[in-house]
């Protein structure tokens, strides 16, 4: 029996694409795309930002010294988002559906000025009782730690939670602690998996 649900939010809720934001950052910089991923990955500056280890502007001044390019604070802001796309990839109906039946939690690798734009600018975030965030917990998927954040916030035992999330590594990983992940397909396959489980 399913007492809470918990969803990933990147390419589960939210598609998301890098590429819209290296289109953007190539003609500032003057950068190829393959120069600036070398560049930002020799640094580590997104994995330290994503679990909390600097703030906003800290990570827009070590980005800007990657690049060698002086983006201003709301400059950065509007293309480190600009990767979201505006429909999202489960219907609210479905979620409004699970809000009335279980608590309801995000589990996400993220980070401050993400999180910011995705809660002003999608309404299905209202769903959500909890959000386990890696920037917020200090640790990131696969570490079993953020999950083990995310069950004490469900408040119930680890097969009681139902959790999805598009990167296999990280289903992987959550099923090792003992809850039931799926990998994610399609709003139709997780509705399916949540009928087979008598969620819906």
């Amino acid at each position: 029996m399913l007492k809470a649900i918990i969803f990933d939010i990147g390419n589960v809720l939210v598609p998301f694409d890098f590429k819209r934001a290296y289109a953007r950052l190539e003609p500032l910089c003057g950068l190829p795309t393959v120069e600036i991923r070398s560049r930002l990955r020799a640094t580590g500056i997104v994995q330290r930002f994503e679990t909390g280890q600097m703030d906003e502007r800290r990570f827009v001044q070590e980005f800007s010294k990657a690049l060698d390019f002086n983006f201003s604070f709301e400059q950065f802001c509007d293309l480190w988002s600009c990767i979201f796309l505006s429909r999202p990839l489960i219907p609210e109906t479905l979620l409004s559906l699970l809000a009335k039946r279980y608590p309801m939690l995000l589990l996400s690798n993220t980070n401050s000025i993400h999180m910011a734009m995705l809660r002003s600018n999608y309404p299905l975030f209202r769903y959500f009782d909890h959000a386990v965030l890696s920037h917020e917990v200090g640790a990131a998927k696969p570490s079993p730690e953020i999950y083990r954040e995310a069950i004490r916030r469900a408040g119930c035992d680890a097969g009681e939670c139902f959790y999805t999330d598009d990167i296999e590594m990280y289903v992987d990983a959550a099923r090792q602690l003992g809850i039931q992940a799926v990998q994610f397909q399609s709003a139709e396959q997780i509705e399916s998996e949540l009928h087979a489980r008598g969620a819906l």
